[in-house]
């Protein structure tokens, strides 16, 4: 079956350009306020990963904590097989560890082994900076590549949804006070991944329906964002549906370790599909339409 997507895109956005900017606010005024509620990979603290001989549970493993006197910092398990994980906010010191080690052995499994990674406040901040800049030079590059294969309006659309894209999840992250890892980082790099294919797909079938056509008034140009939209529309949507349910699957019944990338990813890609159609295409169109025209060919455009 082949559905028809003849609408005007270019009148709605409107409505979802203030939603988007709601959302921005909220999350600006959620940042100043509360800022991210950061995991362990972002503050000091250490994580205890644990593998046992056998099937252990969350329940069977908080008597030990409260016995040796760790259950007051209220440390994060993610338990219910034989790799069991703890994080605890504040750094382990030699005792305690190996009071977690003894007790554990004795109380639980006899042939378990540990590993425990600490994470000083100078690795957290470095790794805060990383992440921003891991995220800073993604869109650079992305933003050198598409004004080179495009031209600088497409770039500066498709950044701009990107950072969209990219802001409003650290936003509904930071209002719901969700915790942000490293996996989380990784969560808004794919995320930036996807949306930008959305958005050059809809930016190639723009660039070639120009081609054909005689740009004379913004209305020309407005039609010619539209039918390129409804062109894509379908084939954005398969891809956009088939990651969006195996992310919400992997939310559903995954592991503890990957909820919250798994959480990122389905936020992530709601937005990034309405952005690619409703914030960097007609965001290009207001950029093309204050280009001065072309009287010799009203239809060229910058290669």
């Amino acid at each position: 079956m082949r559905f028809k997507w003849d609408y005007d895109y270019i009148k709605i956005s409107k409505y979802f350009y203030t939603f988007s900017i709601i959302i921005t606010l909220l999350g600006i005024l959620s940042l100043a306020v509360f800022g991210l509620n950061y995991g362990v990979d972002f503050r000091s603290g250490s994580n205890v990963d644990i593998t046992a001989s056998k099937s252990v549970t969350k329940e069977e493993i908080e008597p030990v904590l409260e016995e040796i006197g760790l259950a007051a910092d209220e440390p994060q398990i993610s338990a219910g097989s034989d790799r069991i994980s703890i994080r605890f906010p504040s750094v382990l010191n030699e005792e305690q560890e190996s009071s977690l080690k003894a007790s554990f052995n004795e109380k639980i499994d006899p042939e378990a082994s540990f590993e425990v990674n600490t994470v000083d406040p100078e690795m957290a901040k470095e790794l805060g900076r990383n992440a921003i800049y891991a995220v800073l030079l993604a869109s650079l590059g992305i933003m050198i590549y598409v004004t080179i294969r495009f031209e600088w309006r497409f770039a500066v659309a498709a950044i701009v949804a990107l950072l969209h894209d990219a802001f409003v999840v650290i936003s509904i992250f930071s209002i719901f006070r969700l915790e942000v890892d490293l996996t989380f980082i990784t969560a808004v790099l794919t995320i930036v991944g996807f949306s930008i294919n959305d958005t050059i797909v809809v930016f190639d079938r723009i660039r070639e329906n120009l081609r054909f056509s005689k740009i004379k008034t913004r209305t020309d140009l407005n039609e010619v964002v539209n039918r390129s939209i409804s062109q894509t529309m379908t084939r954005s949507l398969y891809t956009t549906v088939t990651v969006f349910i195996a992310s919400l699957f992997l939310f559903l019944l995954g592991g503890e370790s990957i909820r919250m990338f798994s959480l990122a990813m389905v936020i992530g890609l709601v937005f990034g599909a309405y952005s690619s159609i409703f914030i960097a295409s007609p965001l290009w169109a207001i950029l093309k339409g204050k280009q001065k025209p072309n009287h010799n060919n009203p239809s060229k455009t910058t290669p």
